[in-house]
């Protein structure tokens, strides 16, 4: 599922373009923080070294490596915890 890195409003477009807007609070969706790439512990903060820099990383941009964050739901990282013990002590 996509969700706006904004207003975190799932979003229901499946081609997100250069100026797509988020419905609920009509920011550009087409911007580094929505993108899979986008990781602010690598250089220019963004894991594709190909990719061009982008100064201003919640605002819209012509990058050609942009690809959508899809994410399925938020969990805090107490919860993932758990869920990875569960899973590493079950029984069966």
């Amino acid at each position: 599922m996509k969700i706006c890195y904004r207003c975190k409003s799932a979003i229901n477009i499946d081609e997100i373009s250069f100026r797509t807007e988020c419905p609920s609070c009509r920011t550009d969706l087409h911007v580094c923080l929505n993108c899979i790439f986008y990781d602010p512990m690598k250089s220019n903060s963004c894991r594709e070294p190909q990719a061009d820099f982008v100064r201003e990383k919640d605002r819209a941009n012509y990058c050609e490596y942009f690809r959508f964050n899809e994410k399925n739901e938020k969990k805090s990282s107490k919860e993932e915890a758990e869920r990875l013990w569960r899973e590493l002590f079950k029984k069966g």
